[in-house]
């Protein structure tokens, strides 16, 4: 008996009414709603943004780069040859100013990266006038990665946000680690942010230090939308604080552009923060995110997943996650390797590669 609909006629209905909806009822809410450029769903990106300085000059000629995304994935050629001459510009015109603002002993190793910034911008023009994509994003990717390298000499030499003195017993990552995340399907690296969520990373590289998640299997898996780990093995659910006995917790911890203070352990509906993006967002493949009970916020123990960003499933800003998880990290490397894991593999173990010495145990 053949079925009413084939899987194939029931795909080309739905596509069908889709693309009615779009172009007939409500295309400019529709359209309105997707996340626009590469920017916000690159990790790097979002890192840099992150960042806790103040160095608008050097700001902008990231930010200026970082819009030839678009550019260069819709082939605009003479576009894209304009706004690298703007970059050129930029740098030549700040490039004295941002070294001026720097300590003495950074100067010097300052002056280097700006000459070769000014090759990278140079062969990026040769590039967009050859209309060579491929060279084009590599060294783009170059120059980025110089840039937010000059950007951490801005870094402020004290922590520059106030952790509640109720979390005093609580591990904390004073700055960023870099971690490798060894797989049964491969190892992926990520980026910890300890600036922007200082108790969920410290708890996160201080169970990893301790080889808390060695062997531990992935216990959810959602099909474009979360993969889950850090449930220990037994009847356990958390991290068991060998001192107390008892389930270590960490509060919610989200931070907010422009705020000065994060907040902890109030959600964005709480706050009535209903279209408000955090620091950290759920916006990219591989946001390393804290898990807690559907029953309180604060419960968060060992427990954190990958979020598997969809942008028609999970637009950027318009998701269920954001403002109800903290984010404390990025996936940076081994991308095809999150895309392959599912509920039958396992993590082998997560290793701190860089940052170990931000950690405290406590304040």
């Amino acid at each position: 008996m053949q079925k009413f609909l084939s899987n194939q006629n029931k795909l080309f209905l739905i596509l069908s009414i889709i693309i009615l909806q779009v172009f007939f009822f409500k295309p400019i809410q529709v359209l309105a709603d997707l996340p626009t450029g590469n920017a916000v769903k690159d990790p790097n990106a979002i890192l840099r943004n992150a960042l806790p300085i103040k160095q608008v000059e050097l700001q902008e000629i990231q930010h200026k780069l970082e819009e030839t995304s678009d550019l260069v994935r819709g082939g605009r050629w003479p576009a894209l040859t304009k706004t690298v001459t703007k970059c050129q510009s930029l740098l030549k015109k700040y490039q004295s100013r941002i070294i001026q603002e720097l300590p003495n002993d950074k100067k010097q190793i300052a002056e280097k990266t700006f000459l070769e910034l000014k090759e990278n911008f140079d062969s990026l023009q040769d590039h967009s006038k050859s209309k060579d994509k491929y060279s084009f994003v590599t060294t783009r990717k170059e120059a980025l990665d110089k840039i937010g390298g000059l950007e951490e000499y801005f870094l402020p030499n004290q922590f520059p946000y106030y952790i509640p003195e109720e979390y005093d017993n609580l591990p904390r990552l004073l700055g960023r680690a870099k971690v490798n995340i060894k797989t049964s399907k491969g190892d992926m690296k990520a980026i910890v942010d300890g600036f922007n969520a200082p108790l969920t990373a410290g708890a996160f590289v201080d169970l990893s230090s301790k080889n808390f998640y060695k062997d531990l299997p992935i216990n959810r898996a959602e099909e474009f939308f979360v993969l889950q780990t850090g449930d220990p093995l037994g009847e356990a659910i958390g991290y068991i604080d060998p001192e107390t006995n008892e389930e270590r917790h960490v509060p919610l911890e989200i931070r907010i552009p422009n705020e000065k203070d994060t907040f902890y352990n109030e959600t964005f509906e709480d706050l009535g923060l209903y279209t408000e993006t955090p620091t950290l967002p759920f916006a990219t493949l591989g946001t390393l995110g804290w898990s807690h009970s559907n029953n309180a916020v604060d419960d968060g123990s060992s427990q954190f997943f990958f979020f598997l960003y969809e942008a028609e499933l999970n637009p950027a800003g318009r998701n269920l996650i954001d403002g109800r998880n903290a984010a404390f990290g990025y996936v940076i490397d081994g991308f095809e390797v999150l895309e392959e894991l599912t509920k039958d593999d396992k993590i082998i173990s997560i290793d701190v590669l860089e940052g170990i010495e931000k950690l405290k145990l406590n304040a």
